[in-house]
Order: structure tokens, then sequence, then C-alpha cells
């Protein structure tokens, strides 16, 4: 009948509407996400240089291990703070699931679930829960891409340990993040750790899992990079100043190492000066 538009007809109509509205799509969910992460008060982990190298001998006396050890240390720069909370139904099981808390304004906080595990930690030093993987290290050669040594570390005990010099509007006027992280208490069901806006959590040089092996690499130039949030599990501002390392020269002198620090990026995983 006139006037009736065919099948045929309608399609092609539809066509260009349906590829505008594709064109649209992925900016409308991009502005959904921007307007639904308006409200949160994200943590912003600033990783610091590594610092207070030092080169400790142990093992047999004719067969020595060799480590680097250094203070590594993570500050919150952002405008929320950093709130873990560890939870597991039984002592039986090992480890518990660490979910992230975020402060919003103006609304509940959200919980971000699977952002991690805590297990409870003994060592000579202390025992207590760790946050696994929350700062990482290695050793790899300038350019390259493969870590040649990776830590062992077990993990970290979060928490408000010194406060950053620079001025941060949402700092608490005190340490909020101040418990030991269940200390010698194996049987918690839960436990809570943060850092927050305004302060740094760091350990220092030769602690438990606060060194690399040194053994059996050449002498050269190497990369030491410290990276805080790896995996990115954590929700932050950025991660843009997660990772910051220092150019190294190893040297080997009557079979002992010696190290020197050619060049610092505090803000990447690549010197410049390593080219």
């Amino acid at each position: 009948m006139r006037g009736t538009p065919t099948a045929r007809g309608l399609l092609i109509r539809l066509l260009p509407a349906l590829a505008a509205i594709a064109l649209l799509v992925p900016a409308a969910l991009a502005a959904g996400g921007a307007e639904q992460d308006a409200g949160l008060l994200l943590p912003d982990l600033d990783q610091e240089m590594p610092s207070a190298l030092e080169i400790t001998r142990g093992g047999a006396r004719d067969d020595p291990t060799w480590r680097l050890g250094f203070r590594s240390a993570v500050r919150n720069v952002g405008a929320g703070p950093l709130i873990i909370d560890g939870q597991r139904p039984s002592s039986r099981q090992r480890t518990m699931q660490a979910d992230q808390v975020i402060v919003t304004t103006g609304a509940p906080r959200q919980v971000v679930p699977g952002a991690g595990r805590l297990r409870y930690v003994r060592s000579p030093d202390h025992q207590h829960w760790h946050l696994l993987g929350f700062d990482r290290y290695e050793l790899r050669r300038p350019g390259g891409d493969r870590a040649l040594v990776r830590d062992r570390k077990t993990g970290f005990c979060l928490g408000d340990r010194y406060l950053v010099t620079r001025p941060l509007p949402a700092r608490p006027a005190q340490p909020v993040y101040t418990t030991r992280c269940g200390l010698e208490r194996p049987a918690l069901l839960g436990v809570r750790e943060g850092i927050s806006v305004g302060y740094g959590d760091d350990y220092r040089a030769t602690l438990e899992g606060q060194w690399l092996a040194l053994n059996g690499l050449r002498a050269g130039r190497y990369l030491l990079i410290h990276r805080a949030n790896a995996a990115r599990r954590l929700r932050e501002l950025s991660y843009d100043n997660n990772a910051a390392s220092l150019l190294l020269r190893l040297r080997w002198r009557a079979r002992e190492p010696r190290i020197d620090v050619l060049a610092t990026c505090p803000k990447s995983d690549r010197c410049p000066a390593a080219g």
C-alpha cells in the first residue's frame, strides 16, 4: 500500500540511527563512570625512592651469600585514606580476604571486595597480619623488561608510620591507623589496616624481606625498582606514581660486591640515564 514503508526501507533508515547510538554508548558509559566516581575520595599511593642501601653478608665463611638491603616507603597523597578490611569465616582458613573500603562524600562508604589477601606471618622480628603483595622489589638490566632478581617479602602491616612533609587538605591532625595489625593474635577473624592521607608506611633496610640477593649477578648496571600496588587491585586516583627506581653500578672486588648509585628516578621504573 502506498505510504507504507517496506522492511528494506525500514532497515536502511534504522542502520544510520543504530550507528549513531553505537557511537554514543561508549561516551555515555564514560560519562556515567566519571559521575559514579565523582564522590569517591580515593587514595593515591606514591612510591618513594629506595634508600639506605646496605650490603650484608651471610652464609658459610667459604661460600658467602650477599644481599642488597634497602628502606622502602609508600605514602598516601590522595583525597581519601587507604582502608583495608580483612575477614575470614573461620580460623581454619589460613588467609583473610582483603576488601578496600572507600570513603565517599555525602554517601555511605563503598566496599571493593577482593582487593587482596592477608596472612599471619611469623618472623624473628614480628608476628602479625600482612597484606600480601602491597609493595614489590626487583633488579633488572636497564632497558630490559625481565626481572633478574625478585623479592621474597611476605607482605606488609600497613599503618600511619611517618608524616608526609607537604601539605595535603585531607590529612587528619593525628595518625589514625596505629594498630599493630593483630600482633601475636593469629586467631583473629577480622583486622583493619590502612594509610591516612598525608602519612606513609615504611620498612627499614634488611628487615624481613627488605633485600635482594646479589649472588650470581655479573658486574654492570642494574635498575633497583620498587613498585606499590603492582597488580592494581587497589583503587587509586592515579597509578602514575606507583614506581620509583635507582640506576646502580655493581662491581665485584675480591669477590665482594660494591654498589654505586648513578641516577635516581622518583616517578619511573625506567631511568632516562639508563639508556
